[in-house]
């Protein structure tokens, strides 16, 4: 009975307005990148059996370095490579996973189009724009929806020309042909959410079609002064965009505190409260992850931040894959 009252709420269009309190048991409905008519009982079913990780990197090891090289001065660290990561999300019990392009290859997508195309019914990707003013960025991201099937883009702004924001000629380009490809756009803040959501809340105003994502909780950490309790109480302001969605990821990035990150409790709930469960994902940051606490053991953290606030298991459902697997699909 849930699963068609939140098709029927789909087909008619609306997008409900009314403020959820803490730990809502029925999140409000997504905004939807696919024609409601297209999705299906089964699929939604199955969608929320799935444990999806919206958030992880996969780069060459050195030995496939040789004929997918890394870009100069962005040799890897850590061990990254697909095979790596597919036995720690078996180990997890995680079933699928959208792989963002690292900037270990930066605009050179071969090897995560390699895997991509080694495992399509495992991975989702989502490509890095290229913001040079030559205006070659746009073609390549064209090149790699169309022809590669990736997924999501990213906007880095730090990769933008010196002076220039992502809300500049080849920025919003970009961003309005994404909505007219039906792929979100998802936002890299690493610096501050203050520093760019400016360019955020435009985009959104000038382009409502493009679904946007923001990474990592905007690199909001638990907030320990009056500025920061502003900047978070902002990004829970940016759920007035019915398109906008949060990626509760990268725990270890955003935590004052170690593992479990209980610390990110309250920022949960009021994300939940604010978006609804069904605009908000989990994403471990792998590999990453895996030396601060583990791939698994990041995944687990999930179960106990969420038990902390009593969040439901329907909501938690959304968080570690429903919301992520619709919106890719």
């Amino acid at each position: 009975m849930v699963a068609l009252l939140r098709l029927n709420t789909l087909v008619s269009g609306l997008c409900p307005t009314t403020r959820h309190y803490y730990y809502s048991r029925k999140p409000r409905l997504p905004f939807r990148i696919r024609m409601a008519s297209s999705i299906t009982e089964t699929e939604t079913a199955s969608a929320s059996k799935v444990i999806l990780d919206s958030h992880l990197h996969v780069w060459a090891s050195p030995h496939e370095a040789a004929k997918f090289p890394y870009h100069p001065g962005q040799e890897p660290t850590l061990e990254g490579h697909a095979d790596f990561l597919l036995q720690c999300m078996a180990e997890a019990g995680v079933d699928n996973a959208l792989i963002v392009q690292p900037i270990n290859h930066k605009f050179d997508h071969s090897y995560v189009t390699s895997v991509l195309k080694k495992y399509p019914t495992k991975f989702f990707g989502c490509c890095l724009a290229n913001p040079a003013d030559d205006g070659n960025g746009l073609k390549q991201f064209e090149e790699l929806v169309l022809k590669d099937g990736y997924r999501v883009v990213r906007f880095n702004p730090y990769l933008w020309p010196s002076g220039e924001k992502m809300t500049n000629e080849v920025g919003k380009a970009m961003f309005q042909r994404a909505g007219e490809l039906k792929v979100p756009v998802s936002f890299m803040c690493m610096k501050g959410l203050d520093l760019h959501i400016s360019e955020i809340e435009q985009l959104c105003t000038e382009f409502p079609s493009t679904v946007v994502i923001l990474d990592h909780l905007a690199f909001c950490k638990p907030p320990l002064n009056d500025q920061e309790q502003l900047v978070f109480s902002r990004l829970l302001n940016l759920s007035r965009f019915p398109q906008l969605y949060v990626k509760f990821s990268a725990l270890f990035r955003v935590s004052r505190e170690k593992h479990p990150y209980l610390d990110l409790s309250p920022l949960l709930s009021q994300i939940v409260s604010s978006f609804g469960a069904n605009r908000a994902m989990w994403g471990s940051d792998f590999p990453y992850v895996v030396p601060e606490c583990g791939y698994k053991e990041g995944k687990e953290a999930v179960n106990s931040i969420a038990n902390k606030v009593s969040l439901s298991p329907s909501d938690l459902e959304w968080i570690m894959g429903k919301t992520a697997m619709q919106l890719l699909q």
